[in-house]
């Protein structure tokens, strides 16, 4: 297929284009690039690109592909609570309208990065796709809105997917430390803590995003009638976590570590364990191949293999809400999150 991928040089798309591309897809990317200076070890894969906040798309940028994977939107609880507004208009509004434009350019797939934010104070049961919404983020709110919005275009000639991964970890190009297994391995790493700023307690199911890539890539591949206007929580039933499992983990990685709680480390109000049996009964072609120990391993060989700093993890360059406070500072963004000018003095 023409694919066009959205947010395609963020933390997931770096990964799953070369997939898309080994699988045989002519994919096409496009994305602000909000996060250009962050580009962890290797380089980015190179692609024909869009360079566009997903706010101004129009009509003409989609003609032509036959799948649109949407990835792009602020990425996190910390940078959608930065301002709930835009959070709302580029994580929910953007997203319906590029499903209403891709509808009207020809695209019969829409495949949307949703999120397990959505059950968000979910407590101790199992959830599955048909468990009720419990948001607790602004968002965690936005995804919710956006599928129920996408929902509303779906058509014989217009299928939606909604892939509510799991919290992702792995290495990338653009690799992010406000993940939880990313960040407690880098703290490990770089100062001999664990350090957990919860009580250890909550749950969390966690997906590689390489398994993340093989979900589009399954969703992508399926018959229509199986994917069509469908949810699918993207992870395993056994990568459910509470915080503190994962911490012990890290730590037979790295054993000359000690796990160390914050001194107002209290519950997250963020808990939940999700029933993933959905994705892998409907999608046999969806074939996870990482576990939080294999996880850690890779984390920590790359940390290694780039010397990982305190400073560099703890600083602006990879943690996504203070990259942003950064380029807000400088005068490089507006207060809207777009360039202020395309140069190449960014």
């Amino acid at each position: 297929m023409r694919v066009l991928v959205t947010g395609h040089q963020g933390y997931i798309g770096t990964v799953l284009v070369p997939m898309l591309q080994a699988a045989g897809h002519e994919v096409v990317g496009l994305d602000s690039d909000l996060y250009e200076r962050s580009t962890f070890g290797d380089s980015l894969p190179v692609i024909p690109e869009i360079k566009k906040d997903v706010r101004d798309v129009v009509v003409e940028d989609l003609v032509g592909f036959e799948a649109v994977l949407h990835l792009a939107g602020l990425s996190n609880d910390p940078l959608g609570n930065l301002n709930p507004t835009l959070t709302h208009d580029i994580n929910y509004l953007a997203t319906v309208r590029l499903g209403q434009l891709a509808k009207q350019a020809g695209a019969s797939r829409y495949i949307f990065s949703s999120s397990c934010s959505n059950y968000g104070a979910g407590g101790e049961d199992w959830l599955t796709e048909e468990s009720a919404f419990n948001p607790v983020t602004p968002y965690g709110v936005s995804k919710v809105k956006s599928e129920q919005g996408l929902a509303e275009l779906a058509s014989d000639d217009f299928s939606p997917t909604y892939l509510r991964n799991a919290t992702a970890f792995g290495v990338s190009p653009r690799l992010r430390f406000d993940l939880v297994l990313n960040n407690l391995t880098a703290w490990a790493f770089t100062t001999g803590r664990i350090f957990i700023k919860s009580d250890g307690t909550p749950w969390r199911p966690i997906v590689h995003i390489e398994d993340i890539s093989r979900a589009f890539l399954a969703a992508l591949h399926a018959p229509r009638e199986k994917v069509h206007n469908e949810a699918f929580n993207v992870g395993r039933n056994e990568d459910n976590y509470q915080i503190r499992e994962l911490a012990d983990i890290v730590k037979a990685i790295l054993p000359d570590c000690r796990i160390e709680y914050a001194e107002d480390a209290g519950p997250d109000k963020r808990c939940y364990r999700v029933d993933c049996s959905k994705i892998k009964r409907v999608l046999p072609e969806f074939d996870p191949q990482w576990d939080a120990t294999k996880g850690v391993q890779e984390l920590y060989e790359a940390y290694q293999k780039v010397g990982l700093t305190l400073d560099e993890f703890e600083g602006n360059r990879y943690q996504r809400i203070a990259h942003i406070k950064s380029l807000l500072a400088e005068g490089k963004l507006g207060d809207d999150l777009r360039w202020r000018a395309l140069s190449v003095s960014r």
